[in-house]
């Protein structure tokens, strides 16, 4: 009966024994689980606005709940534009004027009337804004253009594939979101009119999409007399009207 009993006892010391072993195993486990969840996804996501050859490429970036307060942080957008879009840089100085965009040009060397083929990447600076609809969202638009593509052979469309942006986040108190996702300081100005030079932080995200496409419509070899011919008929035609209305209406003193 004795020995029974202490078998019975040890039997029920090793089982408590386990479950110790376990819950202790599992306790950094779960302080990751912790730590991890307050790592909240940030989502960016990026489309066009309009239709032709003139759009708007709006970007929303969303962070998670777990960021209470987003007052004390800013967002900086690195945009890079292909050869087969072009931001005009004119057009951004009057945006800016009217304090409707945050945008400037990084490339100094810039020719909006080059087509595709004779056209580089540039790069721009966006400094988003807060959505007003979205407590913890930033948002910015930029207006972009199509650029003359050359004329294919048979396909009358060409794809332009606009890549995902960096993304810059400077904030003037430490958010375990800025531990979880970092991932270098890059330099930049602290603001758009500021000559203040601030360590932004490169944050990695999850987009919506992979990268965004568009379709430009370009024009085919097989028009290419045609198009010529009837340009070059236009032409004549509308110089000889203006040389006979400036002979008939003009006045003339020798």
């Amino acid at each position: 009966m004795a020995a029974g009993a202490v078998a019975w006892l040890l039997l029920w010391a090793a089982w408590l024994v386990g479950r110790l072993a376990a819950v202790f195993s599992d306790a950094p486990f779960s302080a990751g689980k912790g730590v991890r969840a307050t790592c909240s996804e940030i989502i960016l996501r990026q489309e066009f606005l309009k239709d032709g050859f003139h759009r708007d490429l709006l970007i929303k970036v969303k962070f998670g709940e777990s960021i209470e307060d987003l007052q004390t942080c800013r967002l900086l957008i690195k945009h890079y534009i292909p050869p087969g879009l072009f931001v005009d840089p004119y057009e951004l100085a009057s945006l800016r004027e009217r304090n409707l965009t945050e945008a400037v040009m990084l490339s100094e060397s810039f020719n909006i009337e080059a087509p595709n083929y004779l056209s580089n990447e540039s790069a721009v600076l966006i400094y988003a804004r807060q959505d007003a609809q979205c407590i913890d969202c930033f948002q910015a638009f930029l207006p972009v253009h199509y650029r003359y593509h050359r004329p294919h052979k048979k396909d009358g469309d060409t794809l332009i594939v606009v890549n995902n942006p960096d993304l810059l986040m400077y904030c003037d108190q430490e958010f375990p979101i800025l531990k979880c996702w970092a991932q270098s300081e890059v330099a930049a100005p602290c603001a758009l009119k500021s000559e203040e030079i601030c360590q932004w932080k490169s944050m990695q995200y999850k987009s919506i999409l992979k990268n965004l496409t568009v379709q430009v419509p370009v024009g085919l070899t097989i028009h290419t007399s045609l198009v010529c011919s009837v340009t070059l008929l236009i032409t004549i035609l509308c110089s000889t009207l203006i040389l006979l209305a400036v002979f008939k209406y003009g006045h003339f003193s020798l």
